[in-house]
């Protein structure tokens, strides 16, 4: 019988075997050299790959064995972090870091406090809480907001995307805030997030030393501005709060609304890419990526964020 496989991706066990090998044999044969690594053990190592690609402790999301249970696209993007650890592109200790406040084993390492809420002019972008996951999971099945991802999500799906990005607020002290329209209620999100996952173009090889600006709302919140808006203040808060000096954003390059969107926030064009997470024939594998930095002007690709390495 043949291995099944996601369209684009390798043979799913193919993928396995890879990760075997990673963890088993090839990260913990590496550590020998690397006196500054935080962990030895092979399991040390999956647990540190497996949650920052599962955005929070991976047992919550997934069934164990992790590597059969897995679903292929975050077993890959574990695996692409691996490769990145390797090569000297992903720093170990801030993703371990990053896992152990997540398991509530480290005070967090976010020297800042993060406000409950933000108030803008007929919104307000605040924490997530339990009563955006319907919502959230039915914006998430309409394929008219999901045009230009790979496919809408279900439910469970969309309730682990939801707790993995109100723990970037816990990680990185900013995240996707929710927006709440009053007499409306939850919208969807908008805010910045870190790239954890190794990107192919200027700035991005290197796993979260970039942030990104992103939006997603439900169709009732079109046509209104709310997108600009919401983003504007986010990346007020983010600039001043947070430190932050630059960001990008990016998108399928046939997602023209939301390209506008970059422009109107000031944002410049800087490159084409092909996103890694799709395979080469896939119609939304062709992106583009816009930046800014927060004195308004273009961002160079080497001006990156606060340094998490402290």
């Amino acid at each position: 019988m043949p291995e099944s496989r996601l369209p684009g991706t390798l043979p799913l066990g193919t993928l396995q075997r890879n990760w075997r090998d990673l963890v088993d044999r090839r990260l913990p044969q590496a550590a020998r050299a690397r006196p500054d690594w935080p962990v030895r053990l092979d399991h040390c190592f999956a647990r540190i790959l497996l949650d920052n690609a599962c955005g929070g402790p991976w047992r919550e999301s997934v069934a164990p064995p992790a590597w059969a249970n897995m679903p292929p696209e975050r077993l890959a993007f574990a695996i692409d972090l691996g490769e990145a650890v390797l090569a000297a592109k992903a720093d170990l200790a801030f993703l371990n870091r990053r896992s152990l406040a997540w398991r509530g084993k480290v005070r967090r390492a976010v020297p800042i406090s993060t406000p409950a809420s933000l108030t803008g002019q007929g919104f307000v972008l605040r924490r997530w809480l339990r009563a955006d996951d319907a919502p959230f999971a039915e914006l998430n099945a309409d394929p008219e907001v999901m045009r230009h991802f790979p496919s809408t999500k279900n439910r469970g799906e969309s309730l682990i995307e939801a707790r993995a990005i109100d723990r970037r607020f816990e990680s990185d002290g900013f995240g996707p805030w929710a927006v709440e329209v009053p007499g409306e209620g939850f919208v969807g999100f908008v805010g910045a997030m870190r790239l954890i996952r190794p990107m192919p173009f200027a700035g991005g090889e290197t796993a979260g030393s970039t942030v990104e600006i992103g939006w997603r709302l439900a169709r009732s919140a079109w046509g209104r501005g709310l997108a600009t808006k919401a983003a504007r203040l986010a990346l007020a808060d983010l600039y001043a709060r947070c430190g932050v000096p630059a960001v990008v954003a990016f998108t399928a390059a046939s997602n023209i609304p939301s390209r506008k969107v970059m422009e109107r926030l000031g944002m410049a064009f800087s490159e084409e890419f092909l996103h890694p997470a799709l395979p080469a024939d896939h119609r939304l594998q062709p992106h583009v990526l816009y930046r800014l930095a927060a004195d308004g002007s273009f961002a160079e690709a080497g001006q990156a964020p606060e340094d998490h390495r402290s």
